[in-house]
């Protein structure tokens, strides 16, 4: 059992540190009231009303969001419109320009990073910040121009990683390409660009951390109502803080694979891919060297009369080195949702099993790799990577009102095997679990909280109670306090 007490104490020093941090309160009140200006801002007609709600949204892909609408001028009815909206030839609606702004503050405490087991990463408590600014351009109805920027920043942070500052750089730079017809749609991209594959387990754009993922590619496929079929060929960034406008890919690490997937109902999908990941250094626990490693995955997910579930299995075969490979992974996340009871409360159970390496001398390797996994599945603590683990969380979610959502679950971890290392977050082995200790890794107490204060502008708080389990606290490791606090504007 989690010692709740002890947990709540941590919790405290940690609120305690929140308040002493004058910077933290200061950029939060700024963003604050930026996005509050436009919180009770009003179209004064009532056709305008209905304009307003027919407004284009803001996406997390940016890049596929459509202001084609503004081409009217009646509906530019949003302080500072003029700049979503700018038209390149006026006999072509579709031919504009659209600026826009992403700005997240995050405050994080981390009493025990790595579970304490690594001496030059101590427990700490810094400032994130991540600031990106992009130039949309649509030369018509099939052709597009997309740049991003992006200014990433970490403040009073004793070990800054590349995941967590990447100072004035290029985010994004692609030339996109659509066309429909009465069959389906082709979409192609060129440069650089985000993608993520379905609840971004194992490819992402790793949204947690400061610096997210970004990939230098070619990318086409064809959609129609029921059917998409997507191609790929990329080289993964690698983030460099030395100086501007210094991220490189190199050949050194290919991500390249075919998708398909088949929309069986408006609320049921499927999907399967396969794909070649390549890298020339690579290094495990027991072997290391050019990494070729052929992936087959498939999920489903959906909804039907209250239930949810996301399930996904990936498979891995090839080599490293002279080794051969041969790992898996097994995801799910399902949940009922009381639709019509006060609150709508949403009992949900996530199920994860991935492969760990049995035996170090067999000549197969069975570690899962989990690729570019995103840094919230499990908890934003880090504390747990999708790799030689057995994990089992059940949770409550509540909405008390609609733009309030809260969540608390209980995390229990096993190895599945004893022979490899407990993984933290991407895939880091901690030392000195190999091969000892029990199966038994800890459990966790995650409590998150996230509010919706306007479009523009969200909120949310998440603390997590890390209590090791026998194979960590044998091979020193110590429970672990995380809390974060994060605000987020589009524009």
């Amino acid at each position: 059992m989690i010692d709740r007490q002890k947990y709540a104490a941590s919790c405290l020093s940690i609120t305690l540190d929140l308040r002493s941090e004058s910077r933290a309160r200061l950029l939060l009140l700024s963003l604050v009231a930026f996005a509050f200006a436009q919180w009770d801002h009003r179209p004064a007609l009532a056709d305008d009303f209905r304009f307003e709600h027919e407004r284009p949204s803001m996406k997390a892909d940016r890049s596929r969001e459509d202001w084609s609408l503004l081409a009217d001028p009646k509906l530019r009815t949003q302080p500072l419109d003029s700049l979503k909206y700018i038209p390149l030839f006026s006999s072509n609606p579709d031919s504009y320009i659209s600026l826009g702004l992403n700005l997240r503050e995050i405050f994080e405490v981390s009493d025990t990073p790595a579970f304490g087991t690594v001496r030059a990463n101590p427990g700490d408590s810094y400032w994130l910040q991540r600031a990106q600014f992009h130039i949309d351009a649509h030369l018509n109805e099939n052709w597009q121009v997309f740049t991003q920027f992006e200014d990433v920043r970490a403040f009073d942070k004793t070990v800054v990683g590349p995941n967590d500052a990447n100072r004035f750089d290029l985010r994004q730079a692609f030339i996109g390409y659509t066309q429909e017809t009465d069959s389906g749609t082709f979409r192609a991209r060129v440069g650089r660009q985000d993608f993520a594959f379905d609840l971004e387990r194992f490819v992402s754009t790793r949204d947690g951390p400061n610096v997210r993922q970004s990939f230098d590619a070619v990318w086409a496929g064809w959609e129609t109502d029921a059917w998409r079929f997507y191609g790929l060929v990329s080289r993964p960034v690698q983030y460099r803080d030395d100086r501007p406008f210094d991220d490189r890919s190199s050949g050194d690490a290919m991500f390249s694979g075919a998708r398909v997937e088949r929309q069986l109902s408006p609320d049921i999908e499927a999907s399967a891919y396969y794909a070649l990941y390549q890298r020339k250094d690579a290094t495990f626990l027991t072997t290391s060297g050019e990494e070729d490693r052929h992936i087959l995955n498939i999920r489903t997910a959906g909804k039907y009369a209250g239930f949810d579930w996301d399930a996904e299995a990936m498979g891995q075969v090839g080599k490293v080195g002279s080794t051969d490979i041969l790992a898996w992974a097994v995801g799910a996340r399902t949940g009922y949702t009381f639709e019509n009871a006060s609150w709508s409360p949403r009992i949900g159970l996530q199920f994860d099993v991935a492969s760990g390496d049995r035996d170090a001398s067999d000549g197969t390797l069975g570690t899962f790799n989990p690729l570019f996994p995103n840094g919230f599945y499990f908890s934003l603590g880090g504390h747990t990577g999708y790799a030689n683990l057995v994990h089992i969380k059940p949770s409550v979610t509540v909405q008390p009102i609609e733009d309030l959502t809260l969540m608390a679950g209980v995390g229990l971890l096993w190895r599945q095997t004893t022979q490899d290392a407990v993984y933290t977050l991407p895939s880091i082995p901690v030392a000195g679990t190999a091969g000892q200790g029990s199966a038994w890794t800890g459990a966790y107490l995650q409590v998150r909280v996230d509010y919706r204060f306007n479009p523009n502008l969200t909120g949310s708080l998440e603390a997590v109670h890390y209590q090791v389990g026998s194979a960590l606290r044998e091979a020193g490791g110590t429970d672990s306090n995380y809390v974060r606090a994060e605000l987020k504007y589009s524009w």
